[in-house]
């Protein structure tokens, strides 16, 4: 006879009720469950309940501030929450000066904020670029996004970025030279006429402030001689300097800020009455310039460094005839081509001009259209998003005025030198000569 031995099933028991010798025992988790979801509630409904309370979080890095994700973004909801939550912390401004505050009080040096290795995300608009490998920052450096800030003498802040670009170049400068020249001989073959000019960094036109040590020092003063040597030379660049250095001993003061990489008022002068020699020489001997009172506005390196400044310039009345004073508003976005025409004036360029530039132009955006009676800004950094709007505006302009930052020129970031977009305007300009 056979024998059936029956096995009957055993009993269904959680894995948490069985002995912990057994192998399947698995503990419960009930608590730290708990915890976490306790915890998430608190970061993504205090924001809330802030904001209903009167609460309103402001922006004090330098990028605007998270939207709330929407249900037809998919997983994008959970992937971007953390981020709407986090920017609209309202006291997180404090929190982060009083970081700093305690790390420069017990450590004698800037809090690090963000080590994160992201790429660059501002303040400066005009600056796009792939992200280098880079040494560690030395003390005295802070950085936020990719960004990094040298911490001067006397509060004075740079961009670590002006000695950086001349040490680790996308491109060689002498391409980059080559390609300027390639964009001028299309411009100027057209009948147009062509301007290139350089804003110089902050790092060039006011070293005495700079520390002693700090990233790439030794090798971005090593190449910066030949840089201007080749650029204003065979690139046949606006050189700037010693209009700037003019306008500083005038003023008795740098003419730049301390905690910003753009120019003051002084700079933006300087570089409207500089484009306007250059393309009608002696245009502006009847000009009059004046202080008109003092103004403040946000700094932007100190957004780097997680905290919040203004600066404060003077403001200057341009009168190109010599009576008319034309001071404009300040034009912050040049992403799509912003347009001012007026009737001319004695000593105002009277050409159609097209200013393509970085965001120097926005800073000189008050002074520039009393030197055009009919003047266009527009931005190349954000150009492949509308190329067909650039290349129209370069056939439509009789003067075309590119103009980049020294950082950039250094670094080699200039989507415009490239060789199909030459190419294409070259095209669209030929087929509309200008005689």
């Amino acid at each position: 006879m056979d024998v059936v031995e029956e096995r009957g099933e055993l009993p269904a028991v959680h894995e948490a009720w069985l002995p912990r010798e057994h192998a399947l025992h698995r503990p419960r988790h009930g608590g730290r469950q708990l915890t976490a979801l306790l915890s998430a509630l608190v970061f993504f409904v205090t924001p809330t309940m802030l904001w209903v309370l009167g609460g309103r979080p402001s922006e004090i890095e330098n990028h605007p501030l998270a939207g709330l994700p929407g249900i037809s973004e998919g997983w994008g909801v959970f992937t971007g929450l953390p981020g709407w939550a986090t920017d609209q912390l309202v006291f997180r401004a404090t929190a982060i000066q009083a970081a700093d505050d305690i790390s420069r009080a017990v450590f004698g040096e800037p809090a690090p904020l963000d080590q994160g290795g992201g790429p660059p995300a501002g303040p400066l608009p005009g600056e796009t670029r792939p992200e280098p490998e880079t040494d560690q920052p030395d003390p005295g450096t802070g950085e936020r996004g990719g960004w990094r800030v040298v911490e001067g003498t006397d509060g004075w802040l740079y961009l670590s970025l002006d000695s950086e670009a001349k040490c680790e170049p996308a491109r060689p400068v002498r391409e980059t030279v080559h390609g300027m020249t390639e964009l001028r001989r299309a411009v100027e073959a057209s009948g147009r006429q062509f301007v290139f000019v350089i804003a110089p960094d902050k790092t060039t036109m006011v070293p005495q402030h700079l520390p002693e040590r700090y990233p790439y020092r030794e090798c971005s003063r090593a190449v910066a001689g030949d840089f201007w040597r080749l650029l204003t030379g065979r690139g046949r660049a606006l050189d700037l300097r010693p209009p700037l250095a003019s306008a500083a001993e005038r003023i008795g003061r740098p003419a730049y800020a301390s905690n910003d990489t753009h120019w003051r008022d002084e700079g933006s002068i300087v570089l409207t009455r500089s484009l306007a020699e250059a393309i009608r020489p002696g245009i502006t001997d009847g000009w009059v310039t004046r202080p008109d009172g003092t103004y403040t506005a946000p700094s932007d390196l100190p957004t780097v460094l997680g905290r919040r400044e203004e600066k404060t310039n003077m403001r200057y009345e341009l009168r190109p005839d010599g009576r008319t004073n034309i001071h404009g508003p300040y034009i912050p976005d040049t992403d799509t081509p912003v347009r001012t025409k007026r009737a001319p004036l004695p000593g105002m360029v009277e050409k159609p001009t097209l200013i393509f530039g970085d965001s120097f132009v926005n800073t000189s955006s008050s002074y520039l259209p009393a030197a055009f009676s009919d003047l266009t800004m527009l931005a190349y950094p954000s150009m492949s998003e509308h190329l067909d709007a650039v290349v129209q505006e370069f056939v439509d302009a009789e003067v075309v005025v590119v103009q980049s930052v020294e950082r950039a020129v250094a670094g080699g970031w200039l989507p415009y030198l490239d060789d199909a977009f030459i190419e294409r305007v070259r095209a669209a300009m030929a087929a509309r000569p200008v005689r």
